[in-house]
Formats: structure tokens, sequence, C-alpha cells
């Protein structure tokens, strides 16, 4: 087809794909080869490494979210959401916050929507769960964690300290296991400004449906997770699935059953419910097939990568391997395909994307930590380090890099705030209240 003068490209999804995608692609881009339009609900992206820090305490929240506004001053960013694609007209219909949606004509698709939180059919999850996937999750999780010990510390009745002090977490990969572990090092640390209550009334339980938690890492480092956990009084559960959780009551396949005031969902994700909604050919598994240069097999100026893209893993000898969704090769496929992009406009050359899998690190909380990284092993404080130094040197902008590092050079001086702040689940509370009738509240 005959190009305009000056294509649009289109970004949907401010993530790591979306944000680094874009933020490349103004930088190697002249202002008269393209216009760059962002589209996403937010107007931040999430470093979600730093999630887990973030609920304990450890880092300020805000400062583990990007501005894509602040960073992507070149491009358009829309505050909305994407409801639907045709390519074949090359349009996409945009829902903004507020008012009525419209359809956004484009030349370039850059397709990023990441994934959102696999869940099953389980009876009560919708209504007592959360997940761990956005900074209001974390943020209301650590308020949560921490109103739970205020109030087994003020009650008498034990059935109710008993729920209070019981947190369910289940899914043992990447996000469960390093939630778990951070929110529990802070709890175990602020129970002891609360009266009457110890660090052995607690109990956590994790729930894993296969044989080993974290499977990212060799199984001899799972191994040592699990004894480590384990060793902090914590359950874990292997080969174990949850029946249901009504109202908080927690029925496991192996028989047991309890309540627990806290649910918390992190057993996989799966790729976004926009994809079928667009005419771009999908896999079994529901993703966007795309080739190895990072363009969506078979069709012209559409091009994806991250969780919600199933690109060939050119490094694995497995027949047929795709790249698994990892934040290491989302932010590297996003530079290979902003730079295949650019050579598309200009009619360069495109290269493969290939990436040999470096390795993983994790926290387990405050001075303890799990790492294997080509090869090589660490367990403890060391691994620890390892994970704040690779994921400070990862996180974008200099301007978050210092404030992370300020973060946590005044927690070496600070204890951690132990304030709840259970308010902002319902902001509005207070005052509905002063407003109501003095009649109404008899």
């Amino acid at each position: 087809m005959t190009r305009p003068q000056r294509p649009h490209v289109l970004v949907v999804g401010g993530g790591y794909v979306g944000m680094y995608a874009a933020l490349r692609l103004q930088r190697r881009l002249r202002a008269d080869e393209a216009s760059i339009t962002v589209v996403d609900p937010q107007s931040y992206m999430t470093y979600q490494p730093f999630l887990p820090e973030a609920g304990a305490g450890n880092l300020e929240p805000r400062h583990v979210v990007v501005p894509l506004r602040r960073v992507l001053r070149r491009c358009q960013v829309l505050g909305g959401r994407i409801t639907s694609i045709d390519h074949a007209r090359r349009t996409a219909r945009f829902q903004p916050h507020e008012g009525a949606a419209s359809d956004l004509s484009y030349d370039v698709l850059v397709l990023a929507p990441g994934s959102i939180a696999r869940t099953l059919p389980i009876p009560g999850l919708r209504e007592t769960g959360i997940g761990f996937k956005t900074v209001a999750e974390a943020i209301y999780l650590r308020n949560h964690v921490l109103a739970k010990l205020d109030v087994a510390a003020s009650t008498r009745d034990a059935e109710i300290r008993r729920r209070a002090l019981t947190f369910l977490f289940v899914g043992g990969g990447y996000a469960g296991i390093e939630a778990m572990a951070e929110l529990e090092d802070m709890a175990r640390d602020a129970i002891r400004f609360y009266d009457g209550v110890a660090a052995a009334d607690m109990r956590w339980v994790m729930v894993e449906a296969s044989g080993r938690i974290l499977p990212e890492v060799s199984e001899d480092m799972g191994r040592y997770t699990l004894d480590e956990l384990r060793r902090r009084d914590i359950e874990v559960k292997l080969n174990t699935r949850v029946e249901s959780v009504i109202d908080g009551h927690a029925v496991l396949d192996d028989g047991t059953s309890f309540d627990a005031g806290t649910v918390v969902w992190t057993a996989g994700v799966r790729p976004h419910p926009l994809l079928e909604a667009t005419d771009l050919p999908l896999d079994e598994r529901r993703r966007v097939r795309c080739r190895a240069d990072l363009r969506v097999d078979g069709v012209e100026d559409a091009w994806s990568a991250g969780d919600s893209a199933a690109v060939p893993d050119l490094a694995s000898a497995e027949p047929g391997a795709t790249c698994g969704p990892s934040a290491q090769h989302a932010v590297r496929q996003a530079r290979r395909l902003a730079d295949n992009l650019v050579a598309s406009l200009r009619g360069e050359p495109l290269r493969d994307y290939r990436h040999a899998y470096a390795g993983s690190v994790a926290s387990l909380g405050l001075h303890k930590g799990v790492a294997e990284v080509y090869g090589v092993k660490l367990r403890g404080l060391p691994a620890w380090f390892m994970h704040r130094t690779y994921h400070m040197t990862r996180m974008p902008t200099t301007n978050r890099k210092i404030r992370v590092v300020a973060d946590w050079t005044l927690a070496l001086f600070f204890h951690r705030e132990i304030v709840s702040l259970g308010a902002f689940a319902n902001p509005r509370a207070a005052f509905e209240e002063a407003a109501t009738p003095v009649d109404a509240l008899r």
C-alpha cells in the first residue's frame, strides 16, 4: 500500500513493550518520519519487579512507576482503552475514560497490551481475592495486612483474631513468592509494635498446584527457597489446589480448610482479552503469532512483543519454542521491535530477536534472596543485593533510579512505616458518614 508522507504509528499499551518501544522510536525517528500515539488506561508504566518492595514499604509506590507523558514528550499519550482493532482497515476503536468512543486511524500498529491475571472459576474467588500486578493492588495489600494486625491486636474474639492473622497466597511463581515473602517480612517486623500479638500467631499459607515453586530457576535453588520459607514457618502446600474461598473460608483439595482474612491470587497470567477483538492471527494460547523479527506473522504494518505475543525463541534448542512472559524478554524485544520498525520505514534490512535467558533474581524479604545468573547461584544477602542492583539498573529514567536509591538509603537509618491508610480503599467513607442525617445513624 502507498504510505503517506508522515505515517502514524499507534502503540497499544504503555507497559514494558509499549513504553520502551515508543521511547526508542521517538529517539531514533525524525519528526518528519512518523507521528506516534500511545494508548493506555494508565498514564504511567509500572516497573513490576519492584511491586513487592513497594507493598512491603521499602519503596515509595510513586517511585516504581514512570509517567508516560514525561518520558514520551514527542508522542501523543491518550488515556483510555482500545476495545477492538480492524487492521485490514487500519482502525482501532478507542474508548476514553469519559465520553463517547471513536475510531483511531493508523498506518503502523504496535500491539502490546500485555497480560491480565489468569483466574479459575473457583467459588468465592471473585468476591474475596486480590491480584498483585498493579501499584494499586500493592498499596492495598500493604494497608490491608497492617489493618489485619490492628484487628488482631484490638479484639478478644479468638476466631476473629485467628482469621485476621491468616494470609493465603495462591501461586508459587515469582510474583507469588516475592509478594508473600516481602509482606511476611514486613508483618514480622511490624508486629513488635502490636500489643498482645506475636509473630507465632500469624499463619502464612502458600498453595501451589504443581510439585515445585519458582519454576524459573533450577530445582536446587527452588528447594533452597522452599526450605527458607518453611524455616520462617510459612506453610507451602505443593500439588494442592484451592476448591473454594467463599467468604474467606478456604477449602483445599487435600482436605484442609481454614478461614483467611487475606486471599491473594498470583497463579499466572493470560494474554489480554483485547487480542480476541482483532483480526490478527492468534496461536493456541490466544497470543498474537509473530515472526522472529517481531512482525505479526503474515500481516503487513503490524508488530507485537511481550506477554501478548508468541515470539519464536531462537536461543532455545526446543523446536517451536517461544519466548516466555518475562520482563527480561519484554524490554529487549521492545528495543529490537523499535529498531526494526525504524529500519522498515527507511527500507533497511530487519534483524531477528535472539536472546539467551540470562537467569533470574528474586527477593525473599529484607536482606534475603535467591539468584541464578549465567549459571552462578547466589543465596541470602548476596542474592538480595544482586536483585536490587540488577533491577535498579533496569529501572527506566535517571529520575526514578535516583528516587529508588534514595528510598533504600533512608531505609538504612529508619524503620519501615507501620501506618495502615486503609481509608484509601474507600476515601469517601468519612465524608458520606458526615453527610448522613443524624436520624439515619441512630
